[in-house]
């Protein structure tokens, strides 16, 4: 690695995947930079892309406590629980695409950092 700033670098890219959240490939470019800032090996740039891509996810968090709040005010406990399985479900599924996508950006960056 060239830079012993990883949490840094993936702070960065997670705030560059927020900002660039208009477009439709925004974990993939913040996982670039991540790896770019990061400089070193493609895993290293793996590594740091999937670690942005986690950090960026975490806003998710706040939206699964809030829908498992609205689906437990319901009277009946199945319609909670089966809401909140819906919820996970859901959240896991775009934390997973998030993840994978921002290690894709990290190799892509890594691949640019050492062309250039």
């Amino acid at each position: 690695m060239n830079t012993d700033n990883t949490p840094l670098n993936a702070v960065i890219g997670a705030v560059a995947t927020v900002v660039l959240s208009f477009t439709g490939i925004s974990p993939v470019l913040g996982g670039a930079v991540a790896a770019y800032l990061e400089g070193g090996e493609t895993g290293d740039g793996l590594r740091v892309g999937a670690l942005s891509g986690l950090i960026a996810s975490l806003p998710l968090a706040g939206v699964v406590v809030l829908a498992l709040v609205v689906f437990s005010l319901g009277g009946d406990l199945g319609v909670a629980i089966g809401g909140g399985l819906l919820v996970l479900a859901i959240v896991a599924v775009a934390v997973g695409y998030t993840v994978a996508l921002s290690a894709l950006g990290g190799a892509i960056g890594s691949y640019v950092k050492s062309e250039l």
